[in-house]
C-alpha cells in the first residue's frame, strides 16, 4: 500500500460522483485484525475517501486520530475524521482540530454527537454541529461536512424545522452525508427542500444494507428512520434463513443505490461497520468494482 495523496472531499465533489466507505476505531487485537483486512479489501475499489468515527464525549479521541493518520500516511485512501462537539469545552475542540491539522488532515464531519441513552457527558460548550463547523472553520483550510437525515432527526419537533435547521448549518458547511435510509424518495425529498431554500451543496447518500433483521431495525430506530413494511414482509418470510436474509438486504441495496445515482445522487457512502464483503457485493453488482 502506498501513502495517499490526501485531497478535500468538496474537491473531489466538484470533479465526480464519490464511493466512500465508514469505519470505526477498534478496541481490540481481533479487531484491529479485522479492520486491517478490510482497509486491504476495499482498497483497491480505490474510493473517494473514508471516514472513521468518533465515541460520545471524545471516547474514542485518540484511536480517531491514529486511525486517520495511518490510512492517510500508510494507504492511498484518504480519510476523513469524524468530530462531535457533544461533552466538549471549546479549548478541547480547539485542540483537536489543531492537532488534526499540524498532522495533514483536510477533511473533518462535524457533528453535534447523540450519545447511547445510558451515557451522560460533561457539559458541552458548543451546543450543535453549526458551531463546531464555524470552530473548525476558523482552525484552517479544512473540507467541512456535516450529518443529515433524509427522514427528520428524531428530536426534531417538525420536518419544516428539521429541514429549516439542515438548510442552515449545510449553507455553512462544504457537503453532507445522510444517515441511512431504505427508500430513495426521502433522499430525494431532502435535497429538493434544501434546493427550495437556497441550498445546493453536494448531499451524500448513506447506505447501510440489512444483514441481520434484529440489529437493523435497533439502528433505524435509534437514527429515527423508517424500516418500511414491504422490506419487514420480504425479510421475515425468510427470517430463519440467514443467507437469504443477507441476499434480500443486498438486493435491495443495490437496488436502492442504482435508484440513487440514476436520480442524480453526488455519491455513496457505505456504513462498513468494518466489514467489507457487503460493501463489496454492491459495488460489484453496480458495476463500479469487482468482488476480486
Amino acid at each position: 500500500m502506498g501513502r495517499s495523496l490526501v485531497a478535500k472531499i468538496d474537491d473531489i465533489l466538484r470533479r465526480e460522483r464519490t464511493l466512500s466507505f465508514e469505519f470505526f476505531p477498534p478496541r481490540t487485537p481481533e479487531a484491529e485484525a479485522q479492520l486491517e483486512r478490510t482497509l486491504q479489501e476495499l482498497e483497491p475499489l480505490h474510493p473517494s475517501y473514508v471516514s472513521v468515527t468518533y465515541g460520545a464525549g471524545g471516547s474514542t479521541r485518540e484511536r480517531t486520530h491514529e486511525l486517520v493518520v495511518q490510512i492517510n500516511q500508510g494507504t492511498s485512501m484518504t480519510a476523513m475524521a469524524h468530530l462531535t462537539c457533544a461533552g466538549h469545552t471549546r479549548a478541547e475542540l480547539e485542540t483537536i482540530v489543531g492537532r488534526y491539522r499540524d498532522a495533514g488532515v483536510e477533511n473533518i464531519l462535524a457533528l453535534g454527537g447523540d450519545p447511547p441513552p445510558d451515557v451522560v457527558l460533561p457539559p458541552s460548550e458548543l451546543d450543535h454541529a453549526i458551531d463546531l463547523v464555524r470552530l473548525v472553520r476558523d482552525a484552517g483550510p479544512f473540507s467541512i461536512g456535516v450529518a443529515v437525515h433524509p427522514e427528520p432527526h428524531p428530536r426534531s419537533p417538525s420536518v419544516e424545522s428539521d429541514r429549516r435547521y439542515t438548510a442552515e448549518k449545510l449553507a455553512e458547511a462544504d457537503f453532507g452525508i445522510t444517515q441511512f435510509f431504505f427508500e430513495a424518495h426521502h433522499y430525494f425529498e431532502l435535497v429538493e427542500a434544501l434546493r427550495a431554500r437556497g441550498v445546493d451543496k453536494p448531499v451524500i447518500p448513506g447506505i447501510m444494507p440489512v444483514l441481520s433483521i434484529a440489529g437493523i431495525q435497533r439502528m433505524a430506530a435509534l437514527q429515527g428512520s423508517a424500516f418500511p413494511p414491504w422490506l419487514a414482509e420480504r425479510l421475515y418470510a425468510v427470517e430463519d434463513d440467514p443467507d437469504t436474509v443477507r441476499r434480500v438486504g443486498i438486493d435491495e441495496a443495490t437496488r436502492l443505490c442504482a435508484e440513487l445515482l440514476e436520480g442524480g445522487a453526488s455519491g455513496l457512502h457505505f456504513y462498513t461497520l468494518n466489514r467489507s464483503p457487503a460493501t463489496r457485493e454492491i459495488a460489484a453488482n453496480l458495476g463500479l468494482a469487482p468482488i476480486g
